[in-house]
């Protein structure tokens, strides 16, 4: 019997220099932070203040921190995928074996769905929602923590698979019969599987939590018809979690139980079908789509209407657009396979709801130019990022009606116009919506603003290196070109892929921009520090209180009279300046107590996935022992929360309102 299943030193891709130089490059980059991190003495710091926090602000930015460290990654895989082609046309073969090409555009768009664009807009709804309800954490807060750590603990996964074995070959979506046994016999599917159902289970946790928190725990007066937008487009979103995750989770399984057991759900053997995976797996995959964009949505909404200094146009046409999107998001998934062999009646009926769908979408997008009509626009960079957005989502929503015609699917389906159109709306819509509301809520977070320069210098090159990168797969897709190829012999689309190369080195310089700007904001920060809470003039309550807010968010609960609380209350406070302001009486607060058991539960989960991979029966058993017990020793905690002292609290608020004075 061999105790490490199916692992050896094969396992190590030593004969592929390009795999062992990143590997090489992400191991000496994890050593330096830990260095770094170890020779400043912070892990005492860390280990309070982050890694066991139960903070949703912590774990929201965590969230974030992980998505871009994770952006880099994927934004690497696509710089790798847009040379290979750039070079392999007619006798070149470029510089990627076909399967290595393989894994790398498997794990591309694994990374940025899952890894990248999720954290980034779940880490958005961490930090904000709660600030904008008017509470003090979310409703389950250690949960919130599990949520995170299962998260990251999937994404560690999937990098293991870069130095350990080998990932997917099989696409981010893992068709049957291609991700079967069969014709995927390593463990590269098996990666994908483990990383896909932990951070799945993080995810369908954190939509719980938000359900939950949206609905029963807003502020005193604050009715759903007062919630912001963002709140609006933040529950639309865990409601689809809510309800498409178990599906994601349920197929998965059925995967695993083909591979690992030898079953025949997705098999042509055994009375098997492959097309139950494709349904099953769009049946969650589409509504991914709008669990990635509504919040996104929302942050455009938020970032329109105090930028333009004026209540956001058509708020109840906004909340029901918002809905009708939630529910239309689920008759729509068939529009992904028109092409193979549904009836005439079904694809007209589900390409006429991908048509339907777009309307509520086009009514945001005049809901937002009316908010910006008769307003004093200022034009600092979550606003640039949001016209960016606008421009640049409307084009890939035309793009998208044109291929729910299911005749005109039939041609353009598995081209690279639908690459193009994919990627129309995941940069311009989510990548643009998550870096908008990056700039916006960050010194909120932190209490420094972003430098503007770098921003506007990253924005601009995001959007030039934009169309030109995937401009040219418009034309290359009406040519003939499908996806995924490693090679092709028609040189006339050469010129178009070297274009659509150098347009991902533009988006590089991007890339680069943002790393410079976070450097130079935190170098300059006291220049850029933000005192007063309230650093855009802003509209809903998370701008009542100080920028980085304290553990405990608002010394008094807000009490909600209308829309924009905040900018009512600041117009309240102002017609009445002259007035003596009441004293108020500050009392002791509860706050939920930090806990090991997210970071740890992680860490068992990760065991158990590294050892389902490779077939280490008792290692698994090891993993599920250990979480057992982690849940188990949290379950008969005997505090659970801490008290925040009444003079704290009053400190605190002195202090804060001395710095505004001063």
């Amino acid at each position: 019997m061999n105790l490490l299943g199916k692992l050896d030193w094969n396992a190590i891709p030593l004969h592929e220099p390009i795999i062992m130089g990143a590997t090489g490059f992400m191991v000496l980059v994890v050593v330096g932070v830990l260095g770094f991190v170890t020779a400043k003495g912070a892990w005492p710091y860390l280990w309070r203040e982050w890694l066991t926090s139960v903070d949703h602000k912590r774990i929201g930015a965590m969230y974030c921190i992980l998505a871009l460290v994770m952006m880099l990654r994927g934004f690497s895989d696509a710089i790798m995928i847009r040379a290979q082609q750039a070079l392999a046309a007619g006798g070149a073969q470029g510089y990627l074996p076909p399967e290595h090409f393989n894994q790398i555009f498997s794990a591309h768009g694994t990374i940025m769905i899952l890894f990248m664009a999720m954290p980034f807009v779940v880490g958005l709804m961490n930090f904000a929602v709660p600030l904008q309800l008017g509470v003090r954490d979310v409703a389950f807060p250690t949960l919130n923590s599990v949520s995170f750590w299962l998260t990251a603990s999937g994404a560690l996964l999937v990098n293991i698979s870069l130095a350990v074995g080998e990932f997917s070959k099989a696409t981010w979506w893992g068709y049957p019969p291609l991700s079967e046994m069969q014709y995927s016999p390593g463990v590269g599917v098996d990666y994908y599987l483990w990383s896909l159902q932990i951070s799945g289970i993080g995810t369908l946790l954190a939509g719980i939590n938000f359900v939950t928190t949206i609905l029963k725990l807003r502020a005193p007066g604050m009715g759903y018809m007062r919630m912001p937008v963002f709140c609006w487009t933040a529950l639309a979103a865990n409601l689809l979690i809510v309800a498409a995750f178990p599906v994601l989770t349920a197929t998965l399984a059925m995967l695993a139980l083909d591979r690992y057991l030898g079953f025949h759900f997705f098999t042509l053997e055994g009375q098997g079908n492959q097309m139950l995976y494709s349904n099953l797996f769009w049946v969650w995959g589409h509504p991914e789509v709008y669990i990635l964009i509504l919040p996104a949505f929302g942050v455009f909404s938020e970032v329109m209407a105090t930028f333009s200094g004026k209540p956001l146009f058509g708020y109840r046409s906004m909340v029901a657009a918002t809905m009708a999107i939630c529910i239309l998001s689920f008759l729509v998934w068939l529009h992904h396979f028109f092409t193979m062999g549904a009836s005439a009646n079904v694809n007209g009926f589900f390409g006429v709801m991908s048509m339907i769908i777009a309307l509520p979408t086009g009514a945001k997008v005049f809901n937002w130019l009316f908010t910006m009509y008769g307003g004093r626009v200022r034009f600092s960079v979550p606003v640039l990022w949001s016209i960016g957005f606008m421009v640049t989502f409307v084009i890939g929503g035309m793009t998208g009606v044109l291929m729910a015609v299911p005749p005109a699917d039939f041609q353009l389906h598995n081209s690279v116009f639908l690459v193009a159109h994919f990627h129309n709306v995941a940069i311009g819509g989510v990548v643009f919506g998550v870096m908008a509301g990056y700039n916006y809520w960050f010194p909120k977070a932190f209490g420094f603003k972003l430098d503007e320069r770098w921003g506007r210098a990253s924005f601009w090159c995001w959007l030039v290196g934009f169309y030109v990168a995937f401009m040219p797969l418009y034309v290359l897709g009406l040519m003939g070109m499908t996806r995924r190829m490693q090679h092709y012999d028609n040189l006339s689309w050469q010129p178009w892929l070297i274009g659509a190369a150098f347009g991902t080195a533009i988006i590089l310089v991007g890339v680069v921009c943002q790393i410079v700007q976070l450097v130079v904001s935190i170098r300059h920060r006291e220049g850029l520090r933000d005192v007063t809470g309230d650093p855009w003039n802003g509209r809903t309550l998370e701008w009542a209180t100080a920028s980085p807010p304290p553990a405990w968010n608002f010394a008094f609960q807000p009490k909600v009279a209308g829309l924009d609380a905040f900018w009512s209350s600041k117009n309240r406070a102002q017609a009445k300046k002259d007035e003596p302001t009441p004293t108020r009486k500050y009392e002791p607060v509860e706050m939920p107590k930090n806990s090991a058991t997210g970071f740890v539960t992680a860490f068992f989960a990760v065991v158990i996935g590294f050892a389902l991979i490779w077939h280490i029966w008792w290692l698994a058993s090891v993993g599920v022992f250990g979480a057992f017990m982690t849940l188990l020793a949290f379950s008969f905690r005997r505090h659970n929360e801490i008290e925040v002292p009444a003079e704290e609290i009053a400190r605190f608020v002195r202090a804060h309102q001395a710095g505004v004075a001063a």
